[in-house]
């Protein structure tokens, strides 16, 4: 609608209105229309907030409900001559606010979408997004743990079932042995992962799941080198799950000749779990055989998106 809109004047106002029961913030909302439409000079965005006990917050194309909210428009816009919806009730309000109405796409033929769509199924809808609102609602469940603990493994079994997105580990790439790196090496790493995370942000699914994340790479510093890794807000917060799966360390140790000994690996399971306590991340354990682990997870990620709070 915006873009059709773009057709039709010299100048668009986005009128962005937030009332005080909404989850959503106006600011995040105006950094989605902001990204997504970054290189456009004729955008000028509004905010509107606005108590629902004095302006009716409905989509029923009603004359009273219009003519409230289009005195307030007048207010906010005298300058506007044109009105541009993809609802019924904008040829009421532009009535009332003398000006010319002209309608977008009222049947959802072009683009077969609602907002209460979205909030009722996003997966099935995840493809109409923008990539600038995808990344706030992106799913991460992170696999956490010692080596040789299955993680990988999992991570990849866990993507193909739920048709997710999966972030494979960029550690094992850039340090191909455990018994040899350094803090840039783990530095390096980092960043890396990070790139992964938000590159995935924008894939097919809302789904993502992540093969270790940067508080692993910081435990390693910490562990070897009793050296904290510099890892900024933004990086943390990417790399921050809504469900971390940690594997536990009573797993059978095998050493292919990369990894450290066992009594390191039994050791670093201490240190990451104490730096998933730092910085708050509840874990939940999965433990047992190989298979255990696996379905143990696959019935934690069901069970969380059966409930997953509803997004808006």
């Amino acid at each position: 609608m915006v873009r059709f809109a773009l057709t039709r004047c010299d100048r668009l106002t986005i009128l962005v209105c937030c009332s005080d029961r909404e989850r959503v913030p106006a600011s995040r909302r105006v950094r989605w229309i902001n990204q997504t439409f970054i290189a456009e000079k004729r955008l000028k965005i509004e905010v509107l907030n606005y108590r629902e006990h004095d302006l009716p917050n409905t989509s029923v194309s009603s004359r009273t409900v219009s003519e409230a909210w289009s005195n307030t428009f007048k207010k906010m816009l005298p300058e506007v001559s044109l009105l541009i919806t993809s609802e019924p009730y904008g040829d009421f309000v532009a009535e009332y606010m003398g000006i010319h109405h002209i309608p977008f796409d009222l049947e959802r033929h072009l683009t077969p979408v609602s907002a209460t769509a979205i909030r009722a199924d996003l997966f099935q809808n995840w493809s109409y997004l923008p990539d600038a609102v995808k990344s706030d609602f992106a799913i991460k469940v992170a696999l956490s743990g010692t080596e040789s603990t299955g993680k990988s493994t999992i991570a990849k079994r866990l993507a193909d079932h739920f048709h997710g997105t999966l972030v494979d580990e960029a550690g094992r790439e850039l340090i191909p042995n455990s018994n040899h790196f350094t803090m840039d090496d783990l530095d390096n790493v980092a960043h890396a992962h990070t790139q992964r995370i938000r590159a995935s942000l924008c894939g097919n699914s809302p789904l993502i799941f992540l093969d270790t994340t940067v508080h692993t790479t910081i435990s390693y510093g910490q562990f070897f080198f009793g050296k904290l890794l510099e890892a900024s807000e933004e990086m943390l917060e990417l790399n921050r799950p809504h469900i971390c799966l940690y594997s536990t360390k009573d797993a059978p140790f095998i050493q292919d000749g990369t990894r450290l000994s066992a009594y390191e690996r039994n050791e670093l399971d201490r240190s990451h779990r104490d730096i998933l306590q730092i910085h708050q991340i509840p874990i939940i354990e999965i433990s047992g055989s190989w298979e255990e682990r696996y379905e143990s997870a696959k019935q934690t990620v069901s069970v969380f998106l059966k409930h997953h709070v509803q997004i808006f």
